[in-house]
């Protein structure tokens, strides 16, 4: 199906980007203090939405991390 996300395949730093309704710059904050599943090929992020929703389901993206001070 066209604009379908599938599992098996990798998507670009603005595919997720989309994927997830942040900014490039929340993404890319994500990968460096978060550990945000994602592999560099060259000069360019892949990413698997397999990966990514299993990193959100066990809370990677909530914002309590943000809270503790």
């Amino acid at each position: 199906m066209p604009g379908t996300i599938h599992n098996d395949r990798w998507i670009s730093l603005q595919e997720v980007c989309d994927y997830l309704g942040v900014k490039r710059h929340t993404v890319m904050r994500w990968i460096d203090q978060r550990g945000m599943p994602a592999s560099k090929v060259g000069k360019l992020w892949r990413f698997k939405t397999a990966d990514i929703d299993e990193w959100v389901k066990k809370g990677g993206a909530s914002d309590e991390r943000e809270v503790i001070k």
